[in-house]
């Protein structure tokens, strides 16, 4: 079959690299625009450009794909290029753009997502990171035949993948980047093959929506229970991250990682837990050092264990703790 693939980041990246080593043609390859990054703001390239490019790949990176958008000159080129390389199939992944009804009808089979969620969970921008954020056990990924909606279409494959209690978005995607490539392989064989794929339609009941997340999300507000804020830190590693102030800096601090305790738990840890520990209001310092940073929250107490300051690097409290004494 003739493919061509729509995807940017990592994730898209690794399906992609996938399709090229099962041999599978890929007659075109869709992605975001080159974007700058780093210190300097140098312009670079998406993963996945970067790996076509690699492999020969003809590169298409319009703005949009709307052909009565704000940039129809770069959509008409898009469709015409596209129509030239008459894919059978579309396969598409974090790509980052919406695909009008022109991209979806244009292949024959239709265009096939990878998606990172068990749908109709999770549908949009962040399936990952809200995943981790709400406290489910268990994700997934949903090769899914797209339609005109947000993650509505009908469903292909579905592949559950637990969620540890360790996990972050970081090493929750590199989990499910593995098994969406593994996943759209099995879909593509079945397509080779020529064999009827049965769509189901996703139910109606279980319908929840990952909104992209936003650098506002990022401060800590200790007035909620501390299992959530530890859920959120990890949810939210590597991006945008979680922050909080620490008395004697100027600048906020990142939290990396936390424990969440239940105050009985937290109380037979440090010894013994005194009335005014537990009446602490939220966001109070109720122990630092020389190797924990405990905080008062809604329900339960959060131990810090990684942090960063600004201009510095990740580092574990204890490391943390002997630049901070010397600040304050």
């Amino acid at each position: 079959m003739r493919i061509v693939f729509a995807g940017t980041p990592e994730f898209a990246r690794q399906a992609l690299q996938a399709i090229l080593q099962a041999g599978h043609q890929v007659v075109g390859v869709l992605t975001q625009p080159d974007r700058p990054s780093g210190r300097g703001m140098k312009l670079q390239s998406s993963p996945v450009k970067q790996l076509a490019l690699d492999a020969g790949i003809p590169v298409l990176q319009p703005r949009s794909l709307r052909l009565d958008g704000r940039y129809p000159d770069e959509a008409r080129t898009a469709h015409d290029a596209l129509q030239a390389m008459a894919p059978d199939v579309m396969v598409v992944a974090a790509y980052g753009l919406i695909l009008p009804q022109w991209v979806l009808d244009l292949p024959a089979h239709g265009c096939l997502n990878i998606h990172a969620s068990l749908l109709p969970r999770w549908r949009g921008a962040a399936p990952i990171q809200r995943a981790i954020e709400s406290g489910d056990v268990v994700t997934g990924i949903t090769i899914m035949q797209m339609d005109a909606g947000l993650d509505t279409g009908a469903m292909l494959l579905r592949v559950e993948i637990p969620i540890g209690p360790e996990d972050t978005a970081a090493s929750l995607h590199d989990g499910l980047a593995q098994a969406g490539a593994q996943a759209v392989l099995q879909v593509l064989g079945q397509l080779d093959a020529q064999a009827t794929l049965q769509a189901v339609p996703q139910p109606l009941d279980g319908i929840t929506y990952a909104e992209k997340l936003q650098k506002s999300e990022s401060s800590l507000d200790f007035s909620q229970p501390a299992a959530v804020l530890a859920r959120r830190i990890r949810a939210f590693d590597p991006f945008p991250g979680t922050t909080m102030i620490l008395p004697g800096l100027d600048q906020p601090v990142k939290v990396w990682s936390a424990q969440a305790w239940s105050w009985d738990d937290w109380s037979g840890q440090v010894g013994s837990a005194t009335a005014m520990d537990r009446a602490a209001a939220p966001g109070t310092i109720l122990r630092m050092g020389p190797a924990e940073i405990d905080i008062a929250t809604a329900d339960g107490v959060l131990r810090l264990t990684s942090l960063q300051r600004a201009g510095s690097r990740r580092q574990p409290v204890d490391v943390f703790l002997q630049a901070y004494s010397k600040k304050t």
